[in-house]
């Protein structure tokens, strides 16, 4: 499954232009011309990474770090022309990963996102998850059956499987997952999840009707059981 990045500034041809490079590289783009735009984005898409201007017409870019690391830990990587060093530690004290002052080469640039991204990616040999019926490569984004044919999930699916799969056996609220997975304004949409997590153990659970590996806490939460014995 591609990366998608979010880019987030208020300069059409800076968001066109990065637009081009990233595409060309095979990363998916979210564009967001203004702060709550961004925010609106981020909960609808859950983007890999974020460019972010810290200019912004609304709202200083601050506040949107602020507000996406309320709910999520998405790679940031602030674009600004604030150079000096003040700014660039207000903008890591307040959760970014990285920091390119404008302008700035392409290159160094999709140099410092790739790291921050691999930063938050986990160890390989920590990567991979497997069942008796399919198998998760967190790392890759890729699910394959039993056969080793590769399992199309679509972007809410993965983002579900996911949350679940990094904490095996483990009580994962249906709050943390709505808030992970759509957005904090989406924490009381319990209905989404429901009809999500059916289509999800449908791909994957060898009797969806009696799922053995994606449970639910009825009321609560769900849990990723890698063993169905357990």
């Amino acid at each position: 499954m591609p990366q998608t990045v979010l880019i987030v500034d208020d300069e059409p041809q800076i968001r066109r232009a990065l637009q081009l490079n990233l595409r060309a590289r095979g990363y998916q783009v979210e564009l967001a011309a203004d702060g709550a735009e961004a925010l609106r984005v981020a909960g609808r898409s859950h983007p890999d990474a974020v460019l972010l201007d810290l200019g912004l017409p609304d709202m200083d870019g601050l506040d949107v770090i602020a507000g996406l690391r309320g709910w999520t830990n998405v790679p940031i990587v602030v674009l600004s022309a604030r150079g000096d060093e003040a700014g660039k530690v207000g903008a890591l004290d307040a959760g970014a990963d990285d920091y390119v002052t404008k302008p700035f080469g392409i290159e160094e640039l999709l140099a410092r996102l790739r790291a921050a991204i691999r930063r938050h990616t986990p160890a390989a040999e920590e990567a991979v998850v497997s069942t008796d019926d399919f198998t998760v490569d967190l790392a890759g984004r890729q699910v394959t059956g039993r056969d080793g044919e590769p399992i199309h999930l679509t972007r809410i699916e993965w983002g579900l499987l996911e949350a679940l799969v990094r904490q095996p056996n483990r009580l994962v609220t249906q709050r943390q997952l709505l808030q992970q997975v759509w957005g904090p304004e989406y924490e009381t949409e319990t209905n989404y999840l429901r009809v999500h997590l059916t289509h999800l153990r449908h791909k994957l659970e060898p009797d969806p009707k009696q799922p053995r590996y994606l449970r639910t806490e009825p009321g609560v939460g769900y849990r990723f059981h890698p063993s169905p014995d357990a």
